[in-house]
Formats: structure tokens, C-alpha cells, sequence
């Protein structure tokens, strides 16, 4: 019998110390994978984190009082800033969870996570204007310069009375927007300037009324749409709450009708530039336009910024008679009346109750 010797390759193997040898193949396999899916999470990371391909346009998050880490992120995923996946979640594991401070966040699109981390923990990077339904154009700009400082508001001022940004709503030549900027909250990033912030006002006033019933071409018991509005604005600050304004609305109309001096207090205290307080007699003598007891008809122009609830009051007043109303309690309550013996039995029940 002869035997075939081994191989050289066979024989170094053998002979081979067995810290040289090679690993199975299994091993390889394993050991092939595992660097693969090394590979492919630090991939997935790095894109998540460093968000290829630039950034995008800026878009605005308002954190609230007591929103949650995982809302604020989820909200930011949402408006394509970042990914909101487990990459997020190992990126603050490594570098820290921040708190968030309720307020408005600007930051472009498709962020890295360094810069969504550093903007959350350094705080809101975006003022926001507030304008409460009833703010007339005075108190408006007053409160601006509060949040922007008063170069910027004086610049605001400057075009809102230079007739540079019109209205849809105004009368021919006019260069007075009271009444015709809409309430609400307005972002101020640093990209916004006075005009353009006007100009969203006056847009947004115009997409309001739409939505109430009222354009520029509506008309309403002979009135155009600009006295529309102007009764709209008396509407917002003398019915106080949405209950009561689409009867002060019928009022309006009654008292027009009629032609009845309307004799709103409010159209007095706008007069006297004045936001609410007392009517005497003394101020309802004052010699203005404005005053609807010495004037019959309309103000002239909007008494203030109305809510959409004052314009659809506006365009879709009650049913009734009513010629009279007044407040009878202290949650904002108003009673209504035919006749002025049924107005002074109102006014002794809010006398009663401390009115």
C-alpha cells in the first residue's frame, strides 16, 4: 500500500503555532457583520445628525409652558428641522438633554443636531408681537416697542400712517388703517421689517373678514364694507364678550334705522384716546367726530382692531327690536331693550349689583 504525503500546505499548517492559524469561517462571517452593521449605524447617525444636504428655509416652533422634551422634538421633526429617531435620542444621551424655555424657536430646515441642541438650550431666539382683539393702532405700536425696542417701532408707525401698505377695505384716499389689522399673534425673526410686518397684518385682516362673510364688495343695510368694519369695531368694544355682540350689532342697525344718534361710549373714550373708564356728561359734550352722542351715524373711521367674532356678529346680527342695552353684572352680561323706561329698570339691576 503506498501513502501520498501530505501536501507542503497541509504540513505548514499542521506545523503552524495555533495562535497563527485562521479563524474559522463562521467567525469571519461574524466578525464581517458586525463591522457592516457598525458601519451602517454610524452611517444612519451620521446623516441623521449632520443633515446632508444644507439647510433650508427657517421655520418657527412655539415651545409652551410645560411642553415636553419629546413634544419639542417631535414638533421640530415635523416641520423637517431633524430626524426625531433613535440617532436624536444617542446624540442627547452623549451630549445632554437641555431645558427648554417656553417661547418661539427660529432655526432652518434640515439642521444639524448641534445646532437644534445649542438653539433648545440657549433659549427662545424669536420675539412675538400679541395684538388683543379691541387694540387700536396707538396701543399697537405702544406694545411693539415693548418687544422690539423703539427704532423698530417707530419705523412700523411711519408705514403704517404713509399709505405705502393699502387695504382692500379702505375708502378711496385713505391712508388710515385702524381697524383693518387683524388680531393675533405675530412672529417677529430677524428677517421681519416694518413693512412687511404691516403687510401681514393688513393680509391677515382681509382673510379674517373673508372667513366672517365680509369683503370688500359686501354691503349691509346700506352700509359698505368700510363702515362695516367701523361697525364691527364698535361691536368688539361695546359688547365685551361674544354673547352679547351680535344683539349690540342689532342695536347698531336699529339705531341707524332710525336715524337715533348711536351714543356708544366707546366711540367717546376713542375720542379721548382713552381705553375704557368712565362716560360723564362732561366727556359726552367733548367736540369730535368721533362722538356718537353729538353725531348722528357712524365714527368716521374704526374705533379699534376687531375680532372675528365682533365681524360675524357684524354680518349676522340678532333678531330683534332692541334700542338700548347695558351691563347688568359682573361677568360682562348685558341686558337688552326696547324703550328707554325698560333701559333705566336694566340700569337699576346693574346699580344693585355694583355696577
Amino acid at each position: 500500500m503506498s501513502l501520498t504525503p501530505p501536501s507542503e500546505a497541509e504540513t505548514n499548517e499542521k506545523d503552524m503555532p495555533r495562535s497563527k492559524r485562521r479563524p474559522p469561517i463562521w467567525v469571519r462571517w461574524v466578525v464581517l457583520a458586525v463591522v457592516v452593521l457598525f458601519l451602517g449605524v454610524v452611517g444612519i447617525y451620521e446623516t441623521s445628525s449632520h443633515g446632508f444636504g444644507g439647510p433650508g428655509d427657517n421655520v418657527t416652533l412655539q415651545v409652551t409652558t410645560g411642553e415636553s422634551y419629546t413634544s419639542v422634538a417631535a414638533g421640530l421633526a415635523s416641520k423637517g428641522v431633524m430626524s426625531n429617531d433613535l440617532s436624536w435620542k444617542v446624540y442627547n444621551a452623549i451630549h445632554g438633554t437641555p431645558t427648554v424655555q417656553p417661547g418661539f424657536y427660529t432655526i432652518a430646515q434640515n439642521s444639524t443636531f448641534g445646532a437644534v441642541h445649542s438653539l433648545l438650550a440657549s433659549g427662545p431666539n424669536t420675539e412675538a408681537l400679541v395684538v388683543p382683539p379691541g387694540f387700536t393702532l396707538s396701543e399697537i405700536v405702544t406694545r411693539l416697542e415693548g418687544v422690539t425696542g423703539p427704532t423698530f417701532a417707530t419705523s412700523f408707525n411711519t408705514v403704517l400712517k404713509s399709505g405705502s401698505i393699502t387695504s382692500s377695505f379702505e375708502p378711496a384716499g385713505s391712508k388710515d388703517l385702524e381697524g383693518l389689522v387683524a388680531p393675533g399673534t405675530y412672529l417677529l425673526p430677524p428677517s421681519v421689517t416694518p413693512t412687511s410686518l404691516v403687510q401681514e397684518m393688513v393680509n391677515r385682516f382681509v382673510t379674517m373678514a373673508k372667513s366672517a362673510g365680509l369683503t370688500p364688495s359686501s354691503t349691509k343695510h346700506s352700509l359698505n364694507s368700510y363702515q362695516l368694519v367701523t361697525v364691527a369695531s364698535v361691536v368688539e368694544k361695546e359688547g365685551y364678550l361674544n354673547r352679547n355682540m351680535n344683539r349690540v350689532a342689532t342695536v347698531i342697525y336699529n339705531r341707524l334705522g332710525a336715524n337715533m344718534p348711536l351714543q356708544m361710549d366707546a366711540t367717546v373714550l376713542y375720542a379721548l384716546g382713552q381705553d375704557g373708564g368712565p362716560v360723564t356728561h362732561a366727556t359726552q359734550a367733548v367736540k369730535s367726530p368721533y362722538n356718537t352722542y353729538l353725531n348722528r351715524g357712524l365714527p368716521p373711521t374704526p374705533i379699534c382692531t376687531p375680532s372675528q367674532a365682533a365681524l360675524e356678529a357684524t354680518m349676522h346680527p340678532a333678531t330683534g327690536s332692541w334700542l338700548y342695552f347695558t351691563v347688568v353684572d359682573k361677568t360682562g352680561t348685558e341686558a337688552f331693550s326696547n324703550t328707554f323706561d325698560e333701559q333705566l329698570a336694566n340700569e337699576k339691576i346693574a346699580a344693585k349689583n355694583g355696577l
